[in-house]
């Protein structure tokens, strides 16, 4: 069968790329949800070579393989943001599994190398699931070495009793300490999203696995805060007088009427108390409230203090992924051979 890639056409494309995605993505997207995402995007990017010959700036490339037939089988998206660590590409190749070992995922990574070769990229970072040995040993066989293991845990919320939790000695303990929890419906505004930005600044750089700079406000209210599934009562916060000292922030997705937690943090001087374990609890009462039918969340290996709270709490461990890296230049000349 031949397969060749073209650009995308959109909007027409979406709905096939949402379904590739749905393959691989732990929580199912579809295509208005691609078509918002693009919309907040720029039309044009900006890249250039940094202080130290690295690449910096933000852009992106988006490919699809399709047959004979114009039938999309294969999708690749590149891209770097402002906030990249220098000289990196993010990537995602996805292959329907009816269609590999066709030439569609060589061709879609060809593409990447061409691009990234031309914008002056060193590294190209993408992630496997460990129970696809198939893409990781695609990856490896182009030059890719595993760099770091993640873990998803899901609590199925059938199990959990909301009586019990709201009992639990670790928020009875936080509350005498003196420490409120809000949430941001219940302080809306700039300055409350300020403050939740300073205090995503200081946890994020210590997550392990976390490379690059901080985006800036404006970017992260869009990808951080208010990203898909967002609602202001979603957004769990522990408070010392009106410091934001911790956070959790999670997402609902109506398709399968999970949650998520897209992001935990605790300032630095507050670790230690067991704050993160009772944003985890409010969490859960938050989603036995809305009915919801689990809540899910990720972690690296590295970070023990989470996966233990996770356990602690009834998160049972699924599957992970491995975030992997290669230089551009060994990916290109691996390609080459081929």
């Amino acid at each position: 069968m031949s397969i060749e890639l073209r650009p995308l056409r959109l909007p027409d494309d979406y709905e096939a790329i949402a379904a590739l995605l749905n393959t691989c993505w732990s929580e199912p997207c579809t295509a208005q949800r691609l078509e918002e995402d693009d919309a907040k995007l720029y039309t044009v990017g900006h890249t250039y070579l940094d202080e130290n010959g690295l690449l910096a700036g933000y852009d992106r490339t988006r490919r699809v393989a399709v047959t004979e037939q114009d039938v999309i089988v294969g999708y690749v998206w590149s891209w770097r943001a402002p906030w990249t660590e220098p000289g990196h590409l993010s990537n995602t190749l996805i292959v329907a599994g009816e269609h590999r070992q066709q030439g569609a995922g060589q061709l879609l990574l060809e593409h990447v190398i061409d691009w990234g070769t031309a914008l002056g990229a060193t590294t190209l970072v993408t992630d496997v699931w460990d129970d696809h040995p198939d893409a990781l040993q695609f990856a490896e066989r182009r030059g890719f070495t595993v760099e770091r293991h993640a873990f998803q845990s899901v609590l199925k919320l059938d199990r959990v009793d909301p009586i019990r939790l709201r009992e639990a000695e670790t928020l009875k303990l936080l509350e005498s300490e003196g420490l409120r929890f809000l949430t941001l419906a219940d302080e809306p505004g700039e300055e409350s999203e300020r403050k939740l930005y300073e205090l995503y600044k200081e946890t994020l750089v210590d997550i392990p696995g976390y490379t690059g700079e901080v985006p800036g406000i404006q970017e992260w209210r869009k990808w951080y805060l208010m990203a898909e599934g967002y609602a202001p009562e979603q957004v769990i916060i522990a408070a010392d007088g009106d410091n934001y000292v911790g956070v959790t922030n999670v997402l609902h997705n109506q398709l399968t009427n999970g949650m998520y937690h897209e992001y935990t943090g605790v300032k630095r001087a507050y670790r230690g108390r067991k704050i993160a374990q009772g944003l985890k609890i409010k969490a859960m009462l938050l989603a036995k409230e809305r009915n919801a039918a689990y809540i899910r969340t990720d972690n690296d290996s590295m970070n023990a203090p989470m996966l233990r709270i996770n356990r602690s709490l009834g998160y049972e461990p699924l599957r992970g992924n491995y975030r992997l890296t290669a230089k551009l230049r060994d990916v290109a000349r691996i390609a080459a051979r081929n």
